[in-house]
Parts: structure tokens; C-alpha cells; sequence
């Protein structure tokens, strides 16, 4: 574990001192450490949000993993709240970050948990005690996507960010570099949403001039349910290149995905 996370942790000990609002749950050489952060929001201080930060050992070098857990709020909301947590620690330099997390969630959240809590008490009116909306379960099918970049200068860079989105965001991911660099996910439909705002709007190429740009010309080729036939077929993040149209189309075959390729195929050879 390094001095810095030690120590950052340390000073979050100090700052938030009010019993059960900050603590460490978890030390270790081997895993890191797992720290919890409470905050209370909604009319009335009725809602409580509970924030999980794992610092692995070779923190600050990689984001920390961030779960969320409330007594009133429903998945969907506690996943959106994790979303936004996750799109700001990607926004920021890779160094101590933790603090600066807890702060965001301290001004993010009394509004957030205000507003949610008026929903929640508005849908238990109405509902009672239903599963969830047709919108919720469609946000938790998983679904694939096929997203087309403008360009990657900068490879090794562009790349690593790619990879860390895929895993913060739990998604399978094969990127295939070529004529037209093309990314395949496989996930959860809010979690592919995530991974394109954040291509859309955090810096992760170089322009021609070599200054750092975002991928604004990124175009959403497909987006439909997940079929289970490329369940072993796609997993993890892969890197893959390709030189012809005939090999391009191949990968699509051997991911089970030719009929989503012949709907591309259009854009891909024009």
C-alpha cells in the first residue's frame, strides 16, 4: 500500500470524525484498503447514502473501485449516484483522489437524495412495494454496442483509458483497430451510456497538432439487447487489428455478431 493512500486516509479519519461517518473496513498489503464514507441527505436527514472506496495497492496509479448503498433509494438510483462518482474519478489526475470524491459526493448528494426521496415516496404511493419500472429492468439487461472512433493518435494512452473504463464500468470490451477503429461492449445498457458521455467528453487523443482532444466524432453504430450467443465468445478486454474488410467481417462472425455487422456494413465501406 502506498504512503500516500496511507496517508490520505489518515487525513479523511481526521476530517470526518463524527461516529460511523468515516471508516476503515478493510487493510491489507495483498488487498488494498476499503474504506466507508456516509452521507445523510432528504427531507428530514431520512435517507443515508453509504459510499465503498477499495484503494488497491498500487493506488493512486488506478481509480479506486466504488460501490453504493442507501436504506431508501432504489439499485437504479444508487447505480446512477455510483456513475457519477466514477465519471469524476476519471476526470482526474492520477494521483490522491479519495478526498476529492467524498467532497463531490458531500455537494452532489443533499440535492440529489432530496429529489430522489420525493420520487421514492411518489412511486410508493402509487406502487407500494413494486419490483420496478419497465425502464429499471431495461437498464439492467445487458445489451451490446458497436462504436465507431474518429481516430487514435495516441495509442498506449487511448488504449489504458479504454481498458480502465471497460473494468470500472464492468463491461467486456474488444477493440479493433483497423481503417475504422471500431469498440465492441457488452454490459449494461446505463454502464455503455457512461462509457460513451466519458468518450465524448474526457480528453483521450491527440489532435493533429498534438494537443490532448475528446472524441466528439464518436458515432453509435448499434445498440441492441444482449444476445446470449456470444456469451463465451466475448469476455474481458481484448485488442485486436485487422487490415481488410473480409477480417473485420470475421470477427464479427466469431463473435456471433454477422447479422448486427451486415447492418453496419454501409457505414463501414463507405
Amino acid at each position: 500500500m502506498s504512503d500516500a493512500a496511507i496517508e490520505e486516509v489518515s487525513v479523511l479519519s481526521s476530517i470526518y470524525c463524527r461516529d460511523g461517518e468515516f471508516q476503515i473496513v478493510q487493510q491489507s498489503a495483498q488487498d488494498g484498503l476499503v474504506v466507508q464514507f456516509n452521507c445523510t441527505g432528504g427531507r428530514g436527514g431520512k435517507l443515508n447514502v453509504s459510499a465503498v472506496f477499495h484503494l488497491e495497492p498500487s493506488y493512486p496509479s488506478c481509480p479506486p473501485h466504488i460501490s453504493i448503498s442507501s436504506t431508501g433509494l432504489s439499485k437504479i438510483q444508487c447505480h446512477n449516484i455510483r456513475q457519477k462518482l466514477m465519471a469524476r474519478a476519471a476526470e482526474l489526475p492520477l494521483e490522491p483522489m479519495l478526498l476529492q470524491l467524498v467532497e463531490y459526493l458531500q455537494r452532489w448528494c443533499p440535492d440529489v437524495l432530496w429529489s430522489q426521496q420525493e420520487c421514492v415516496e411518489q412511486t410508493e404511493d402509487q406502487t407500494g412495494e413494486q419490483d420496478g419500472t419497465g425502464e429499471e429492468k431495461d437498464n439492467q439487461q445487458e445489451w451490446t454496442a458497436v462504436l465507431l472512433l474518429d481516430h487514435i493518435r495516441s495509442q498506449n494512452r487511448y488504449i489504458r483509458l479504454l481498458e480502465r473504463w471497460s473494468q470500472q464500468l464492468q463491461l467486456t470490451c474488444r477493440l479493433l483497430l483497423g481503417h475504422n477503429p471500431l469498440i465492441i461492449l457488452l454490459g449494461e445498457r446505463p454502464n455503455i451510456k457512461e462509457f460513451c458521455h466519458r468518450l465524448r467528453t474526457v480528453k483521450v487523443d491527440v489532435d493533429s497538432s498534438g494537443k490532448k482532444c475528446k472524441e466528439r466524432m464518436m458515432k453509435v453504430l448499434a445498440e441492441t439487447p444482449y444476445s446470449s450467443l456470444c456469451q463465451h465468445s466475448l469476455q474481458g478486454f481484448v485488442v485486436k487489428d485487422y487490415k481488410s474488410l473480409s477480417e473485420l467481417t470475421a470477427v464479427f462472425e466469431e463473435l456471433n455478431l454477422a447479422e448486427l455487422y451486415q447492418q453496419m456494413l454501409p457505414t463501414l465501406s463507405g
